[in-house]
């Protein structure tokens, strides 16, 4: 969470109107409204996690965001976020063209299926590849659709969303070395920032 959190806070104006899509536990809306004064809703379906949310203070509704976006005007916010849930999302380039539509800008940030030690998994396993970044076996994960830093950036194109920044997040050799120069290779954590 702090390298996405690093990587993000230049793009996040202060005092702006954030929404936070999967907002999970409230965290990251917590560490924006610390650092940059946002004025900030997270949306969220798990019961647990809204209750974390309310023990923070941040003001969180409950959404099913497959169901899109429709309770919000045009440009209400000024940032929308959506941190590791896009590939949990049944039409996923639906809900990134209703987060540009309720926000000026959006920032997305996804596992890249197409890391390395992925594909070595899937080459040399046979098997569905299990790392930090994709934690579960492929019996349990929320994970319905499997994409790379390149598909994500083809998408994009197709939807002729314009890429604002990005960055790749990566840990340890040889990623951190390589992943601007191979970022579908070796990216772990892929971060979008992207306006229509």
């Amino acid at each position: 969470m702090d390298k996405i959190l690093d990587s993000i806070l230049p793009w996040i104006p202060s005092n702006s109107r954030v929404l936070d899509l999967a907002c999970g536990d409230g965290s990251l809306l917590e560490n924006l409204q610390r650092i940059h004064q946002v004025n900030g809703y997270g949306l969220e379906i798990d019961e647990k996690s809204i209750l974390e949310c309310i023990k923070k203070g941040i003001n969180v509704i409950e959404q099913d965001l497959d169901t899109g976006l429709n309770n919000f005007s045009d440009n209400c916010f000024d940032s929308v976020i959506m941190s590791q849930a896009l590939q949990e999302m049944r039409h996923p380039h639906f809900l990134l063209g209703e987060m540009l539509r309720v926000g000026r800008e959006c920032i997305i940030t996804f596992p890249n299926f197409g890391h390395w030690s992925a594909r070595c998994q899937l080459l040399f396993l046979g098997k569905m590849p299990v790392t930090r970044q994709l934690a579960y076996q492929w019996y349990e994960t929320p994970n319905i659709h499997f994409f790379t830093y390149r598909d994500f950036k083809i998408l994009c194109e197709a939807q002729k969303i314009r890429i604002l920044h990005y960055d790749c997040v990566a840990e340890g050799y040889p990623d951190v070395y390589l992943k601007k120069i191979f970022p579908n290779l070796f990216t772990q954590t892929a971060i979008f920032h992207l306006s229509l």
